[in-house]
């Protein structure tokens, strides 16, 4: 599903006061971490995931593969913060 402006702008909002659910650390991606991710969107829909000092991948790198492996889509990348949304079968948030 790819996102309109508006559509991201409006997400941006919604994630600026999240507080980071999943942080990857020195061994980045894993199945493991993978899981936790793609579980935790089906709860939430839009979640933030923090990159730690430990982690020393490019984290747009990190961003894009992570958003390919759980079918979602990067709604930003600041800093060393992830936002990433997919809509879930109850449609939680609704887009403008």
């Amino acid at each position: 599903m790819d996102l309109t402006g508006k559509q991201i702008r409006y997400l941006r909002g919604l994630g600026h006061h999240l507080k980071p659910v999943v942080m990857i650390g020195k061994e980045e991606l894993t199945v493991s971490l993978i899981a936790a991710v793609d579980e935790t969107l089906q709860i939430h829909e839009l979640i933030k995931v923090k990159l730690q000092e430990g982690c020393i991948g490019d984290r747009k790198d990190i961003a894009a593969e992570l958003a390919q492996e759980t079918q979602s889509n990067i709604v930003q990348v600041l800093g060393r913060n992830i936002l990433l949304y997919r809509p879930s079968e109850d449609k939680k948030i609704s887009l403008p």
